[in-house]
């Protein structure tokens, strides 16, 4: 009998057999674990939780590898562990050999420096003294000659200890007149930005003085291991007693972690952490507060708060400076939330002119569209396909996926991400080979497989008619196949995406020829080929200089929010001015959504 691994985060479904291991299913899926002792069970690196499914009971090994405690949880060792049914796998950043890309590049704009918290690097306050009985927090106010100054409890607890510590000189951290952290002399305030999206985090140290990003990392966002997108950890929230919880937790333990490593390539603490901002679509901004969500998952859609708000990172779990603060820019409307705002500052397109389209494209696509006539916004469920999810031989973007293809003079060339052999095919190349099989005559517009120039490759199977893309004589047995159902998905995908396009130009009463340009954001609009999604109808048909990719906006968005004061300001009167577009409630949707789904 045959059964699938689903593995996470990295999107791969491997079939399988009664008996196989975990890793032996990675293994034959390209998906290379930490596994020094071969699979023998002694070194302990090949750590996976299994979140669904059959599996054998653990045995001795691992129940003395990782305790009682973490089997409960579902931890296992791959290498151990034998499939008995379908399971789904969540793998941890730790128990992969190869890193998986993420996007954290984006295009700085300048700003004028006027950052929430500030560092007065040098302050001496006079030591205490029989003559001198004044108290530290007195003592400090005095030194900086600020009366007013108030101290948050968790500052006071470690006020006393922190001066003396450093023989009553210290950098102060301060938030107007609130203390946010005492640290050593001459020490800077440190910002933390991050982009919480729903597969990736991207995370920002950035200098509050000077405004320079010192350091900037991705990690998968490890809620994916509770579902794909966000109806999924709805579902989740609101179906398990503590479902929110732990979805809060596991995303807070991960900021935390991104936050350590980021300061750890820098050579500072956590605790220079003084300030932060957070952007993510409602859902995550919700979970991430602990919101209700429930209210999310049901049309209208309505959050529990559309506001900027500002919370203490420690009511958050967060491990920074005693006094630091998040702030959240605040929300539109339905799933388009502060990481959209984020990205409209970010990317420029506010100050574009004319008649500007913006795309931040992910699991959930936020689309923007700027006109004299008004600015209108939706939120389309393009789903995970993009990503590789759901595609037979898709994963995401990991050291083999294959992400550039070209079908020429009866050719297939391929690029590799990292020029290793291919294991599978991630969002670009999934783009690019619908692409060039509709150039090619090997797909119609309504995603049939057929054509000739290419019979051999062409094949029947379970799943229909499939197309060839690697032989597995010419890959050590690893055939990379593309069939009708894996089209279907980017069908689905790219039509819910075009027909929110449709929707927002007819409200604002233009055609696609009359825009200036078409901006594109996120991770995946970072690598993919403009012109391959042109080819397929999933962007309007214009010529490429019309079409401006920009990074992750909304991390940059989020840095800047964390360097001035005026941005955040900002953000609060751009999400007021923003019209949302409710696509479930146009008339036309339905059938503009029927008519997106030709790749044309």
């Amino acid at each position: 009998m045959s059964f699938t691994v689903d593995f996470e985060p990295v999107g791969r479904r491997v079939p399988c057999k009664r008996g196989d291991t975990v890793l032996e299913a990675a293994q034959r899926g390209g998906i290379v674990l930490n596994a020094t002792c071969g699979g023998e069970g002694f070194c302990g690196r090949c750590i996976v939780q299994v979140v669904a499914g059959q599996a054998s009971a653990p045995n001795y090994t691992e129940i003395a590898e990782l305790g009682e405690a973490e089997i409960k949880r579902g931890w296992r060792l791959a290498c151990q562990t034998e499939i008995e049914g379908d399971l789904r796998v969540h793998i941890p950043a730790e128990s992969f050999a190869t890193a998986q890309r993420t996007q954290t590049e984006g295009h700085d704009l300048p700003i004028t420096l006027d950052p929430a918290v500030r560092a007065v690097r040098d302050v001496i306050l006079a030591p205490p003294g029989l003559d001198d009985l004044r108290s530290d927090a007195a003592r400090l106010r005095d030194a900086l000659n600020m009366p007013v100054l108030s101290f948050p409890i968790p500052v006071l607890r470690t006020l006393s200890t922190d001066l003396r510590l450093h023989e009553f000189r210290a950098s102060i951290f301060l938030r107007g007149a609130t203390v946010v952290g005492v640290r050593p002399p001459g020490t800077a305030a440190l910002g933390y930005a991050v982009d919480l999206g729903t597969t990736k985090l991207a995370g920002y140290l950035v200098d509050l003085e000077s405004g320079t990003t010192l350091a900037a990392a991705g990690a998968m966002n490890p809620q994916i291991a509770y579902g794909e997108d966000v109806m999924a950890r709805i579902r989740h929230a609101i179906s398990q007693p503590e479902g929110a919880e732990q979805l809060r937790k596991v995303v807070v333990a991960a900021l935390n972690d991104l936050a350590q490593r980021l300061c750890a390539q820098t050579g500072r603490s956590v605790e220079d952490i003084a300030d932060a901002v957070v952007v993510g679509n409602t859902a995550m901004h919700h979970l991430f507060l602990g919101l209700p969500v429930k209210q999310l998952g049901l049309a209208p859609y309505v959050p529990a708060e559309s506001n900027a708000v500002d919370i203490p990172a420690l009511d958050l779990g967060l491990e920074f400076a005693p006094g630091a603060e998040v702030h959240l820019l605040p929300n539109i409307a339905g799933f388009v939330g502060a990481d959209h705002v984020a990205m409209l500052l970010g990317s420029g397109m506010l100050e574009q002119g004319g008649m500007v389209l913006g795309l931040d494209i992910g699991t959930n696509t936020e689309i923007s569209l700027i006109t004299p006539q008004g600015h209108f916004a939706c939120s389309t469920a393009s789903g995970p396909a993009f990503e590789g999810a759901h595609i037979r031989h898709g994963m995401r973007a990991a050291p083999g996926a294959i992400e550039k293809v070209l079908i020429h003079d009866g050719q297939i060339k391929l690029q590799t991400i990292d020029n290793q052999p291919p294991v599978g095919l991630c969002g670009s190349g999934i783009l690019d080979l619908i692409a060039q099989m509709r150039k090619a005559g090997l797909l119609n517009n309504r995603g049939a497989i057929s054509g000739t120039g290419f019979e051999a490759r062409i094949q029947g199977s379970g799943h229909g008619k499939e197309f060839v893309l690697v032989p597995g004589a010419e890959n050590n047995g690893m055939e990379i196949t593309f069939d009708r159902n894996d089209v279907t998905e980017i069908q689905l995908a790219k039509g819910a995406m075009r027909a929110g396009v449709e929707i927002l130009l007819k409200k604002a009463g233009i055609t696609a020829q009359a825009l200036d340009k078409v901006v594109i954001a996120g991770a995946f609009g970072t690598y993919l080929d403009v012109q391959s999604g042109v080819e397929i109808g999933m962007f309007p048909r214009l010529d490429r200089d019309h079409f401006l990719q920009v990074g992750n906006a909304a991390g940059a968005g989020a840095r800047m929010a964390l360097l001035s004061r005026q941005v955040r300001q900002q953000a609060i009167e751009v999400a007021r001015r923003v019209s949302y577009v409710e696509l479930s409630s146009e008339a036309s949707f339905s059938g503009t959504f029927a008519r997106s789904l030709l790749l044309e």
